[in-house]
């Protein structure tokens, strides 16, 4: 008989783990038997005492993050638990041509739930792997994973940068060992995406260094950006701008809030191109110029942080970013074009859509959608966490 803590969901509460939901949420809890310690692995059982999965366990909303479903009863997390979910997570991004590709050298390794292993990301840049860690379960592992790691790499790896200070809870962020090297000392890299370059300073930089997840959505701008003057919000490292400028575009606009992201944008523009005449930066919040500037453009990127994290402010979110689509929709010249996203996961592409007409309505423009677009193939979508489809975006014909 298993010695581990036993928690006993409520009667009626386990639809969703038989549907393979990774998630247990404390609300669905009857009662817990034995330890209740942050981190530790415990089994999950339903009201008639049938078991469902082994998971990590933390005293929050998200109570119990299930690592592994029925008939297996996993003893321990050991080095061959992580072996095999991390190998079968690289075999994947091998079936969608992503390693080995001297073409594009930076993907999402681990997509979280997504990959079957809630909590936990890793990023690939040209053999250094960045892993972050959602949930204190994982944290406790990372020794492991960074081992499999090497085991899966081998020579092909340079280095390993734990990067958890910013997305674990409590104490333990403000822990020595919630960021820091794992495995070598590469502090940046240059990396390869579609054949352009960019510099990912993964220690420095925002989430894990780049957003990895828009790679086919800036190769889709290619088809649109020639000839057109544009201009990128919320511009980051400048990815937008790149692909922007070498597929010929007259002039970009990079713009962000923070001066050390135009920065990073200038540098990755110099590394692509020797004139760089037709890109220029601008530091200032992307709201409020885009609601002051009288200039119009041909195409206009927005590319907003999350509004909102959580269904309780759902809505202040979607009028934001109806705010900001009107805003620039009238700012558009005729049969010019709009990208535009959310990455707030609360929002979904149904309520996105329609609150993207609703600003097209507003701006008394005539609209019409071209494409609908979301996250890549190494950002996986579970079949069984809908809640993991969180990037959202539309390219408008604007009349």
């Amino acid at each position: 008989m298993s010695n581990k803590t036993k928690v006993i969901l409520r009667s009626g509460k386990d639809d969703a783990i038989k549907r393979y939901h990774p998630w247990v949420f404390s609300g669905a809890i009857k009662k817990i038997h034995g330890p209740q310690a942050d981190g530790s692995l415990v089994e999950v059982f339903s009201n008639r005492d049938e078991y469902l999965g082994a998971g990590l366990y933390h005293d929050a909303s998200i109570a119990v993050r299930i690592m592994s479903f029925a008939p297996e009863r996993p003893d321990e997390l050991d080095a061959d638990f992580w072996h095999q979910k991390l190998a079968a997570a690289y075999k994947m991004r091998e079936t969608t041509k992503l390693t080995d590709n001297k073409n594009t050298n930076v993907y999402r390794l681990v997509h979280g739930e997504g990959d079957h292993l809630p909590g936990l990301i890793i990023d690939h840049y040209n053999g250094n792997l960045v892993v972050q860690a959602h949930a204190i379960g994982i944290h406790k592992y990372r020794n492991e994973i960074a081992e499999s790691l090497k085991r899966i790499f081998g020579e092909k790896l340079k280095s390993i940068y734990y990067k958890s200070k910013d997305t674990l809870p409590g104490e333990f962020s403000k822990s020595e060992e919630a960021e820091g090297f794992l495995y070598g000392n590469t502090e940046s890299d240059i990396v390869i995406e579609y054949g352009h370059k960019f510099d990912i300073d993964f220690i420095h930089g925002q989430k894990t260094g780049f957003f990895i997840d828009q790679r086919v959505n800036r190769q889709l701008l290619t088809q649109y950006a020639s000839g057109k003057t544009i201009l990128n919000t919320f511009c980051y490292s400048g990815g937008f701008s790149v692909y922007a400028l070498a597929a010929g575009a007259k002039t970009v606009e990079s713009l962000d809030s923070s001066r050390k992201a135009l920065e990073l944008a200038e540098k990755n523009v110099a590394l692509n191109f020797t004139d760089t005449s037709n890109h220029s930066v601008i530091l200032a919040d992307a709201v409020q110029y885009i609601r002051e500037n009288q200039k119009t453009y041909d195409l206009i990127i927005l590319d907003p942080p999350a509004f909102a994290k959580h269904s309780n402010v759902r809505h202040n979110a979607v009028q934001g970013y109806k705010r900001l689509n009107a805003e620039a929709i009238r700012q558009i010249t005729p049969g010019g074009i709009l990208f535009t996203f959310s990455c707030s996961q609360v929002v979904s592409m149904g309520l996105f859509k329609s609150t993207v007409i609703a600003a097209a309505i507003q701006a008394g423009r005539q609209v019409r959608i071209l494409h609908q677009m979301n996250q890549p193939a190494d950002h996986p979508i579970n079949a069984f966490h809908p809640e993991g489809e969180y990037l959202k975006g539309l390219v408008l014909y604007i009349k």
